[in-house]
């Protein structure tokens, strides 16, 4: 399939785009204001300009502390015609953890946004970044203003452009995150674009011209920046949420249109504990792909939500690292629970821990295998560690069924081993999460001198729900009659808010230091 079967009036790309179709409104920012693809191309063309002016060369890192907005996606498309690294770091970090960001990256230029001044100062200055090397997004004390960088540049496109890609640092369960760098293609971003853009075309269902994308979560998180620059290759309207809620959510469904979207199960839960009456006042019928990924689902909560908005819910299973599963809305009907198979171009395998390949049916370490490849920076003992062959893992725990679709269980760091068996915290979860009185959920094993680990749950009430011992025993009951006991928690407690980051993953390794501590 050729990608120009994928144009916009025969336009490839975010590029070409603006340029045949510059009063074509891309992005709508948080605040409401439009910017056309004319007026993001020459913005992007200067910036570019601006990198290549001060020393940037193909293989450096930009690090940028920006929240949700046009100048986000400025910057991501510069640094992908000048083949350059993209570290886009998580605002919610201390400047501490910003500036070993900054300081592992080898970071060459650091854009920060002024909501974030005190972060990014203190994380500059422990990193030891020169200030020349740091700008602010419009202006922050002590920071060079971006209009600097920019000021004179030409609005064309630079020469010898290259394909660049994002350097995101992995969370991690011990020790400092790891940047994931990819490698880069060597090619045009033109030529990137028409080897990748019929993969994404063909797998997502997703069609050029008439699209209306909204971005609910953290683009510094890998699944939001990547469907958001798709979606400007593809010609779409990209609307922008700083940050999501659940009603705001739907209001702008309804408003724009949205035809697409990503999101993460949390959000799923928010927008279903709102008022049935809250729900049936917006018209969401525009929708045509709602992706999700980045924690399990569960079942119950998707049927729900299937049911709620049709079979718009597309379902993969991947990583920073690369390669993944996809499911459509009528296969996971078919299979509930499942992730999917390998997409285009990926396989995937289950592993023992000798490295033999399971039969369907049989947990194993799950591995991957994708085209593009990666290592982690400055770490090649752990880059090592996560390959057998060509094959990676992250560490997941899952089998295959006969027909080659993929069950995840849990993340192997995850796992409870409570009397010697095996106990796999995401089912006990999804389980808990479908009762009424919970709004959250997180379960554990803590440390027991009988059992080696006892299977704790720590709740989050729902809104108006009282904690305490007649609570514990229903959820006990309550996974009883859906679990086998051993499965079930042995401990119940409660905590005014679960720690969650921003892309809906519980803090899990707080939770264990939090509760094993007492």
């Amino acid at each position: 399939m050729s990608a120009r079967e994928h144009t916009v009036d025969g336009a490839l790309g975010f590029w070409e785009i603006a340029r045949a179709h510059p009063k074509r409104v891309a992005v709508v920012g948080p605040d409401g204001a439009e910017t056309t693809y004319g007026a993001l191309y020459e913005r992007v063309n200067r910036l570019s300009r601006g990198l290549r002016a001060f020393g940037l060369r193909p293989g450096d890192v930009v690090a940028v502390l920006l929240p949700n907005g046009t100048d986000f996606l400025a910057v991501q498309l510069a640094t992908a015609q000048l083949g350059l690294y993209l570290t886009a770091i998580n605002w919610h970090l201390t400047a501490d953890e910003i500036a070993y960001i900054l300081t592992d990256s080898d970071a060459r230029v650091f854009l920060a946004s002024a909501r974030f001044a005190d972060a990014a100062r203190a994380a500059a200055t422990a990193a030891g970044l020169p200030p020349d090397r740091c700008f602010g997004v419009p202006e922050v004390a002590g920071f060079r203003p971006l209009t600097e960088l920019v000021a004179g540049q030409p609005a064309d496109p630079p020469a010898d452009r290259l394909a660049g890609r994002p350097m995101l640092y992995t969370s991690g369960t011990t020790g400092r995150p790891k940047g994931v760098r990819p490698r880069l293609p060597g090619c045009e971003p033109e030529a990137d674009l028409a080897r990748r853009l019929p993969t994404v075309v063909a797998q997502y269902g997703l069609t050029p011209g008439d699209g209306v994308h909204l971005v609910v979560s953290p683009l510094y998180h890998s699944a939001p920046a990547r469907h958001a620059g798709w979606a400007l290759h593809l010609g779409h309207l990209v609307v922008v949420m700083d940050r999501f809620t659940p009603e705001g959510a739907l209001e702008l469904i309804q408003r724009y249109r949205v035809t697409d979207s990503f999101m993460v199960p949390i959000m799923f839960q928010r927008l279903l504990a709102l008022p049935e009456e809250t729900r049936k006042a917006y018209d969401t019928g525009s929708l045509r792909q709602v992706f999700h990924a980045g924690a399990p689902c569960p079942v119950e909560t998707k049927r729900r939500m299937l049911e709620w908005w049709g079979p718009v819910l597309y379902e993969f299973y991947s990583s920073t690292e690369g390669g993944g599963t996809f499911v459509r809305p009528e296969e996971w009907l078919a299979r509930p629970g499942t992730v999917g198979r390998a997409w285009l171009g990926a396989q995937v395998r289950i592993l023992d821990d000798d490295g033999r390949e399971l039969p369907p049916g049989k947990p194993g370490t799950v591995y991957l295998r994708n085209g593009d490849g990666f290592e982690y920076h400055k770490d090649p003992a752990k880059t090592a560690a996560a390959y057998r062959g060509d094959f990676f893992t992250v560490g997941d725990v899952g089998y295959l069924d006969e027909d080659g679709y993929l069950y995840l269980l849990d993340r192997r760091t995850d796992l409870i081993i409570s009397g010697g068996v095996n106990i796999y915290p995401a089912e006990v979860e999804g389980v808990l999460q479908q009762h009424p009185a919970v709004g959250d959920v997180v379960v554990v094993g803590l440390p027991d001198p009988e059992w080696g680990q006892r299977v704790t749950a720590v709740v989050e009430p729902a809104a108006g729900v009282a904690p305490g011992a007649e609570l514990a025993a229903e959820l006990t009951a309550f996974c009883r009659e859906r679990l086998a006991g051993y499965k079930c928690p042995r401990e119940v407690r409660f905590a005014e808010r679960l720690p969650r980051t921003p892309t809906g993953k519980l803090s899990r390794a707080h939770i264990r230091a939090e509760y094993a501590s007492g």
